[in-house]
């Protein structure tokens, strides 16, 4: 009998993991929607975000290039973290 090669605890790490299930249409969305398509070309200086932006011409480059999707992924974790710390710290 052989046993399965998938960790057993790959669901519990995939839990915790903000990106997991979110398409990158939904995180470049959010991006906008927070920076605006301006503040986004600042922070990521790449064509598709700062001569005449689009969400197909962004998704179509940003699948085609890793280094630039990673730089994407970086942003929006750190965009929640932003959103976190500025929703707490209102309640105090």
């Amino acid at each position: 009998m052989q046993v399965p090669s998938s960790p057993p605890d790959q669901p519990a790490i995939q839990a915790r993991n903000p990106l997991h299930g979110l398409t990158l249409e939904a995180i470049v969305t959010a991006l906008v929607g927070h920076y605006g398509w301006a503040g986004l070309g600042q922070r990521i200086p790449v064509r598709c975000f700062t001569s005449d932006p689009s969400m197909a011409s962004s998704l179509k480059f940003l699948r085609k290039t890793p280094w630039a999707r990673d730089k994407v992924e970086g942003l929006y974790l750190f965009m929640l973290r932003e959103v976190r710390r500025s929703g707490a710290g209102g309640q105090r």
